[in-house]
């Protein structure tokens, strides 16, 4: 394998990016729905206790999969994927 050119590594450092935030994102939606019952009913302590853990760890399974799974998907060849539309518009071949 080559040395990447700027754009390339521009190209690994925003997917890398847009995979964390997103995930951190999903995974604080996941402990909100798990354990937010917690803030607004009186439950026993060994209830709390157990959404807390509970949404605890279906967060960081989900923040992991959104991490892998975002990854998974960006092209190892450091090309784009091709549109599936013509590079201009009113035309059926790029090369027309």
């Amino acid at each position: 394998m080559g040395r990447r050119t700027q754009a390339e590594r521009d190209a690994i450092t925003v997917e890398t990016g847009y995979a964390l935030v997103s995930a951190v994102f999903v995974a604080a939606l996941t402990f909100g729905a798990i354990a937010g019952p917690k803030l607004l009913f009186t439950m026993p302590y060994a209830a709390e206790r157990g959404l807390l853990i509970s949404g605890m760890a279906a967060a960081g399974v989900v923040f992991v999969l959104r991490v892998v799974t975002v990854l998974w998907r960006f092209p190892r060849t450091g090309r784009p994927i091709k549109p599936g539309q013509p590079s201009q518009p009113g035309r059926t071949n790029p090369d027309s």
